[in-house]
Protein backbone atom coordinates (compact mmCIF):
# COMPACT_ATOMS: atom_id res chain seq x y z
CA UNK A 1 0.00 0.00 0.00
CA UNK A 2 2.66 2.98 0.72
CA UNK A 3 3.75 1.90 -2.67
CA UNK A 4 1.17 3.26 -4.78
CA UNK A 5 0.78 6.33 -2.48
CA UNK A 6 4.67 7.28 -3.31
CA UNK A 7 3.64 6.84 -7.09
CA UNK A 8 0.58 8.87 -6.45
CA UNK A 9 2.28 11.54 -4.94
CA UNK A 10 5.45 11.33 -7.69
CA UNK A 11 2.71 11.65 -10.03
CA UNK A 12 1.39 14.60 -8.78
CA UNK A 13 4.25 16.26 -8.50
CA UNK A 14 5.29 15.55 -11.88
CA UNK A 15 2.16 16.95 -13.23
CA UNK A 16 2.80 20.21 -10.61
CA UNK A 17 6.10 20.48 -12.77
CA UNK A 18 4.52 20.00 -15.96
CA UNK A 19 2.34 23.24 -15.13
CA UNK A 20 4.93 25.06 -13.96
CA UNK A 21 7.24 24.67 -17.11
CA UNK A 22 3.93 25.39 -19.28
CA UNK A 23 3.52 28.53 -16.82
CA UNK A 24 7.32 29.83 -17.61
CA UNK A 25 7.22 29.39 -21.15
CA UNK A 26 3.45 31.09 -21.25
CA UNK A 27 5.51 34.02 -19.07
CA UNK A 28 8.36 34.34 -21.60
CA UNK A 29 6.08 34.60 -24.74
CA UNK A 30 4.57 37.86 -22.58
CA UNK A 31 1.45 35.89 -22.34
CA UNK A 32 0.85 36.78 -18.56
CA UNK A 33 -2.96 35.93 -18.36
CA UNK A 34 -2.31 32.96 -19.13
CA UNK A 35 1.03 31.96 -17.68
CA UNK A 36 -0.56 33.48 -14.10
CA UNK A 37 -3.68 31.18 -14.90
CA UNK A 38 -1.16 28.37 -15.36
CA UNK A 39 0.88 29.33 -12.17
CA UNK A 40 -2.07 29.23 -10.17
CA UNK A 41 -2.95 25.63 -11.41
CA UNK A 42 0.96 24.50 -10.83
CA UNK A 43 0.77 26.07 -7.17
CA UNK A 44 -2.56 23.86 -6.71
CA UNK A 45 -0.97 20.85 -8.14
CA UNK A 46 2.04 21.59 -6.11
CA UNK A 47 0.08 21.88 -2.79
CA UNK A 48 -1.94 18.60 -3.28
CA UNK A 49 1.42 17.09 -4.15
CA UNK A 50 2.86 17.89 -0.94
CA UNK A 51 -0.36 16.88 1.36
CA UNK A 52 0.01 13.57 -0.99
CA UNK A 53 3.59 12.93 -0.26
CA UNK A 54 2.89 13.85 3.23
CA UNK A 55 0.07 11.24 3.58
CA UNK A 56 2.85 8.51 1.66
CA UNK A 57 5.35 9.49 4.49
CA UNK A 58 2.66 8.87 7.62
CA UNK A 59 1.19 5.40 5.77
CA UNK A 60 5.43 4.31 5.23
CA UNK A 61 5.90 4.90 9.14
CA UNK A 62 2.86 3.36 10.56
CA UNK A 63 3.40 0.40 8.34
CA UNK A 64 7.10 0.01 9.96
CA UNK A 65 5.80 1.00 13.33
CA UNK A 66 3.70 -2.49 12.71
CA UNK A 67 6.43 -4.78 11.62
CA UNK A 68 8.90 -3.44 14.42
CA UNK A 69 6.22 -4.32 17.07
CA UNK A 70 5.35 -8.23 14.97
CA UNK A 71 8.81 -8.65 14.97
Amino acid sequence: MPKDEHYRAAQMHNLAAHAHMVAATHHDKEDHMTGHEYSKQAMEHSAKAHEASLEALQKSAAKANQSEKRA
